[in-house]
Protein backbone atom coordinates (compact mmCIF):
# COMPACT_ATOMS: atom_id res chain seq x y z
CA UNK A 1 0.00 0.00 0.00
CA UNK A 2 1.19 3.23 -0.81
CA UNK A 3 -0.28 6.84 0.03
CA UNK A 4 0.15 9.77 -1.37
CA UNK A 5 0.74 13.08 0.68
CA UNK A 6 1.66 16.37 0.14
CA UNK A 7 2.02 16.75 4.53
CA UNK A 8 2.49 14.77 7.32
CA UNK A 9 1.20 15.55 10.56
CA UNK A 10 2.26 13.72 13.47
CA UNK A 11 1.05 13.25 16.96
CA UNK A 12 3.89 13.49 19.56
CA UNK A 13 3.25 11.33 22.58
CA UNK A 14 2.49 7.61 21.73
CA UNK A 15 3.43 8.45 18.14
CA UNK A 16 6.95 10.06 17.94
CA UNK A 17 8.04 9.71 21.47
CA UNK A 18 6.45 7.34 24.48
CA UNK A 19 6.26 9.63 28.05
CA UNK A 20 3.63 6.63 29.23
CA UNK A 21 6.21 6.14 32.08
CA UNK A 22 6.33 9.85 32.94
CA UNK A 23 2.41 10.68 32.23
CA UNK A 24 1.59 7.97 34.84
CA UNK A 25 4.10 8.71 37.51
CA UNK A 26 3.10 12.86 37.10
CA UNK A 27 -0.60 12.64 36.95
CA UNK A 28 -0.50 9.96 40.09
CA UNK A 29 1.67 12.63 42.00
CA UNK A 30 -0.98 15.30 40.98
CA UNK A 31 -3.27 13.13 41.98
CA UNK A 32 -2.42 12.80 45.47
CA UNK A 33 -1.93 16.53 46.02
CA UNK A 34 -5.26 17.41 44.69
CA UNK A 35 -6.92 15.01 47.10
CA UNK A 36 -8.67 12.76 43.84
CA UNK A 37 -8.97 9.35 44.81
CA UNK A 38 -7.76 6.40 42.81
CA UNK A 39 -11.00 5.19 41.80
CA UNK A 40 -11.95 8.59 40.54
CA UNK A 41 -8.73 9.22 38.63
CA UNK A 42 -9.07 5.70 37.12
CA UNK A 43 -12.09 6.35 35.31
CA UNK A 44 -10.92 9.32 33.15
CA UNK A 45 -9.34 8.81 30.31
CA UNK A 46 -5.80 10.69 29.89
CA UNK A 47 -4.21 10.08 26.86
CA UNK A 48 -4.89 12.33 23.66
CA UNK A 49 -6.86 14.84 26.06
CA UNK A 50 -5.79 18.37 27.10
CA UNK A 51 -4.82 18.56 30.76
CA UNK A 52 -7.53 21.56 30.93
CA UNK A 53 -9.82 18.62 29.69
CA UNK A 54 -8.45 16.67 32.08
CA UNK A 55 -8.54 19.11 35.09
CA UNK A 56 -12.09 20.43 34.65
CA UNK A 57 -13.74 16.70 34.35
CA UNK A 58 -12.03 16.17 38.35
CA UNK A 59 -11.69 19.20 39.93
CA UNK A 60 -13.81 22.81 40.41
CA UNK A 61 -13.79 24.74 38.27
CA UNK A 62 -11.75 27.70 40.33
CA UNK A 63 -9.12 25.49 41.12
CA UNK A 64 -8.50 24.17 37.17
CA UNK A 65 -5.88 27.00 35.73
CA UNK A 66 -4.16 26.52 38.82
CA UNK A 67 -4.29 22.30 38.36
CA UNK A 68 -3.34 22.53 35.12
CA UNK A 69 -0.23 24.87 35.56
CA UNK A 70 0.69 22.37 38.38
CA UNK A 71 0.56 19.24 36.30
CA UNK A 72 2.74 20.88 33.33
CA UNK A 73 5.18 22.01 35.71
CA UNK A 74 5.49 18.28 37.26
CA UNK A 75 5.88 17.17 33.61
CA UNK A 76 8.14 19.55 32.32
CA UNK A 77 10.50 18.40 35.44
CA UNK A 78 10.28 14.80 35.10
CA UNK A 79 11.66 15.24 31.63
CA UNK A 80 15.29 15.34 32.15
CA UNK A 81 15.16 12.05 34.28
CA UNK A 82 14.07 9.85 31.41
CA UNK A 83 10.88 11.28 30.79
CA UNK A 84 10.72 10.65 26.98
CA UNK A 85 12.27 8.30 25.14
CA UNK A 86 11.94 7.90 20.94
CA UNK A 87 9.89 5.56 19.50
CA UNK A 88 11.39 3.23 16.89
CA UNK A 89 11.50 4.13 13.28
CA UNK A 90 11.29 8.10 14.53
CA UNK A 91 14.16 9.67 13.69
CA UNK A 92 14.90 7.84 10.43
CA UNK A 93 11.17 8.80 9.45
CA UNK A 94 11.24 12.22 10.33
CA UNK A 95 15.06 12.56 8.93
CA UNK A 96 13.60 11.61 5.63
CA UNK A 97 11.43 14.53 5.11
CA UNK A 98 11.50 18.10 4.26
CA UNK A 99 10.76 20.65 7.25
CA UNK A 100 8.10 22.34 5.50
CA UNK A 101 6.31 18.77 4.93
CA UNK A 102 5.31 17.99 8.14
CA UNK A 103 4.06 19.23 11.22
CA UNK A 104 3.92 18.02 15.17
CA UNK A 105 0.10 18.34 16.58
CA UNK A 106 -0.56 17.55 19.91
CA UNK A 107 -2.61 17.81 23.43
CA UNK A 108 0.32 18.86 25.49
CA UNK A 109 1.07 22.75 26.34
CA UNK A 110 3.93 23.90 23.98
CA UNK A 111 5.86 24.01 26.77
CA UNK A 112 5.80 20.64 27.48
CA UNK A 113 5.85 19.45 24.09
CA UNK A 114 9.03 21.51 23.27
CA UNK A 115 10.69 20.09 26.40
CA UNK A 116 9.79 16.50 25.33
CA UNK A 117 10.63 17.11 21.47
CA UNK A 118 14.24 18.76 22.63
CA UNK A 119 15.10 15.91 24.44
CA UNK A 120 15.37 13.40 21.74
CA UNK A 121 16.58 16.33 19.51
CA UNK A 122 13.03 16.59 17.61
CA UNK A 123 13.12 20.18 16.33
CA UNK A 124 9.88 20.65 14.00
CA UNK A 125 9.14 23.52 12.27
CA UNK A 126 5.82 24.06 12.64
CA UNK A 127 4.57 22.77 15.82
CA UNK A 128 0.39 22.82 16.96
CA UNK A 129 0.26 22.65 20.64
CA UNK A 130 -3.21 22.70 23.44
CA UNK A 131 -3.16 26.50 23.73
CA UNK A 132 -3.37 26.99 19.97
CA UNK A 133 -6.90 25.73 19.80
CA UNK A 134 -10.19 26.33 21.52
CA UNK A 135 -11.42 22.23 20.58
CA UNK A 136 -8.89 19.69 21.63
CA UNK A 137 -8.44 16.35 19.54
CA UNK A 138 -11.31 14.51 18.53
CA UNK A 139 -12.37 17.60 17.12
CA UNK A 140 -10.38 18.44 14.10
CA UNK A 141 -9.71 21.95 15.09
CA UNK A 142 -5.95 20.92 15.69
CA UNK A 143 -5.14 18.98 12.56
CA UNK A 144 -6.93 21.68 10.61
CA UNK A 145 -4.69 24.88 11.94
CA UNK A 146 -1.44 22.40 11.31
CA UNK A 147 -2.56 22.07 7.25
CA UNK A 148 -3.69 25.52 6.82
CA UNK A 149 -0.06 26.59 8.93
CA UNK A 150 1.95 24.12 6.27
CA UNK A 151 -0.20 25.92 3.22
CA UNK A 152 -1.69 22.01 2.03
CA UNK A 153 -5.53 21.33 1.30
CA UNK A 154 -6.55 18.63 4.31
CA UNK A 155 -7.36 16.57 1.63
CA UNK A 156 -3.96 16.04 1.20
CA UNK A 157 -2.59 15.73 4.41
CA UNK A 158 -2.11 12.35 6.32
CA UNK A 159 -2.27 12.09 10.03
CA UNK A 160 0.00 9.82 12.03
CA UNK A 161 -1.60 8.77 15.76
CA UNK A 162 -1.77 6.38 17.71
CA UNK A 163 -5.08 7.46 20.47
CA UNK A 164 -8.37 7.01 19.00
CA UNK A 165 -9.82 10.42 19.81
CA UNK A 166 -6.39 11.63 17.40
CA UNK A 167 -7.49 9.10 14.87
CA UNK A 168 -11.27 10.58 14.92
CA UNK A 169 -10.35 14.45 14.77
CA UNK A 170 -8.01 13.22 11.68
CA UNK A 171 -10.93 11.53 9.84
CA UNK A 172 -13.09 14.65 11.01
CA UNK A 173 -10.64 17.02 9.06
CA UNK A 174 -11.24 14.62 5.88
CA UNK A 175 -7.38 13.39 5.93
CA UNK A 176 -6.00 9.88 5.50
CA UNK A 177 -5.41 8.35 8.94
CA UNK A 178 -1.89 5.86 9.82
CA UNK A 179 -2.81 4.38 12.81
CA UNK A 180 0.32 2.94 15.03
CA UNK A 181 -0.10 0.33 17.74
CA UNK A 182 2.19 1.39 20.03
CA UNK A 183 -0.58 2.40 23.17
CA UNK A 184 -3.54 0.44 21.84
CA UNK A 185 -3.55 -2.55 20.37
CA UNK A 186 -4.21 -2.62 16.46
CA UNK A 187 -7.90 -4.13 16.49
CA UNK A 188 -9.05 -0.89 18.98
CA UNK A 189 -7.66 1.63 16.15
CA UNK A 190 -9.81 2.73 13.49
CA UNK A 191 -7.63 4.21 10.02
CA UNK A 192 -6.79 3.95 6.82
CA UNK A 193 -3.37 2.09 7.89
CA UNK A 194 -2.54 0.26 10.92
CA UNK A 195 1.11 -0.26 11.40
CA UNK A 196 3.10 -0.88 14.32
CA UNK A 197 5.08 1.96 14.62
CA UNK A 198 7.28 4.68 12.09
CA UNK A 199 10.34 1.76 11.36
CA UNK A 200 7.25 0.09 9.70
CA UNK A 201 6.70 3.16 6.77
CA UNK A 202 9.33 4.98 4.44
CA UNK A 203 8.97 8.11 2.94
CA UNK A 204 10.07 8.75 -0.56
CA UNK A 205 9.59 12.56 -1.21
CA UNK A 206 8.85 13.67 -4.80
CA UNK A 207 7.61 16.58 -6.90
CA UNK A 208 4.70 16.33 -5.86
CA UNK A 209 4.76 15.63 -2.69
CA UNK A 210 5.44 12.24 -0.58
CA UNK A 211 4.78 8.80 -0.88
CA UNK A 212 4.46 6.66 2.16
CA UNK A 213 4.68 2.98 2.06
CA UNK A 214 5.30 -0.16 4.01
CA UNK A 215 8.21 -1.79 4.55
CA UNK A 216 8.03 -5.41 2.57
Amino acid sequence: MTIHAQALLFDNDGTLVSSLASVDRCWRQWAGEYGITAEEFGRVELHGRTAAEIAAELLPSEVVAEAVARIERLEVEDVPDGGVQLLPGTKAFLGSLPADRWAVVTSATRRLAEARLDAVGILPKTLVAAEDVTRGKPDPEPYLLAARALGVDPAHCVVFEDAPAGLRAGRAAGMTTVALATTHRAHELDADLVVGNLSALSALVTDGGVEISVRP
